[in-house]
């Protein structure tokens, strides 16, 4: 497995609830009651992008193509509006 750097933006909207969307991973939108929840179900949505991406052969966006070896978490460093 391999660890991959990802950026996440994460936003509370006006119901409540927090959204996680990232630049790095075209696709990726999650919702949580938390922020805490809102990323871990981003994290949860890249593995699943970059493993559709691995399935159908295609290149992974530019950012998820700097892989490092480890234990295949996805490190999410966020900035919280």
């Amino acid at each position: 497995m391999a660890e991959v750097l990802i950026r996440l933006r994460v936003e509370k909207l006006p119901e409540g609830v927090f959204l996680a969307t990232s630049d790095d991973v075209p696709g990726l939108v999650a919702q949580g009651r938390t922020v805490a929840e809102a990323v871990e179900i981003a994290q949860d949505i890249a593995r699943k992008i970059v493993e559709s991406y691995r399935e159908h052969g295609e290149l992974l966006p530019p950012a998820l193509q700097k892989v490092f070896s480890g234990r295949g978490e996805v490190v999410t460093p966020i900035a919280v509006d």
